[in-house]
């Protein structure tokens, strides 16, 4: 995993991508224990919005590297990454306030524990749910920051159901 990011904070200090903060599974993993995860998700920040927004510098940028696409990623060392545009709200949030976190003697963005939470919670899956559970478990979420993201992403209603179903005996 290392490798695979350093290669994307370079993509980053080349210029190729934007602002970008590691977000998903691996993101998660930066606060949790980890869990199975199939690829790396790489939210990009394009400002300003372009007309047309498209991936093909990120895809050509990788090619002369030597990294090819496979399915819907790029295999860049041994993990297939997803640049995911961050063009809803709390995502576009959560990459410009990601925090510079080291692991491994690499330091990369990683989208915060809370805003993490929210997007999990946005989303709505099994698997986000599940998620959801271990921060809370966890206790590392400050609960009045991600208060202040729920409440300005309009999830507090989202929230109060996830705590009746997953948290409240």
């Amino acid at each position: 995993m290392k490798e695979t990011l350093a290669v994307v904070e370079q993509l980053h200090a080349d210029g190729v991508i934007g602002p970008y903060a590691v977000g998903g599974a691996v993101g998660a993993a930066f606060y949790l224990e980890p869990v199975a995860t199939l690829d790396v998700d790489i939210f990009v920040l394009f400002e300003p919005a372009p007309l047309i927004l498209t991936l093909t510098p990120i895809y050509e940028a990788c090619a002369m590297r030597g990294y090819q696409p496979e399915g819907d990623a790029i295999k860049i060392e041994s993990w297939p990454v997803q640049f995911l545009p961050a063009t809803q709200p709390l995502v576009a949030e959560a990459v410009r306030e990601a925090a510079s976190l080291t692991a491994a003697g690499l330091t990369t963005r990683v989208m915060t524990a809370e805003h993490l939470m929210a997007i999990a919670l946005h989303t709505g899956r099994a698997k986000d749910h599940a998620r959801l559970v271990m921060f809370v478990e966890a206790g590392i979420a400050d609960t009045t920051r991600l208060r202040d993201i729920l409440t300005r992403h309009s999830l507090l209603e989202a929230w109060a159901k996830f705590d009746n179903r997953f948290l409240t005996p």
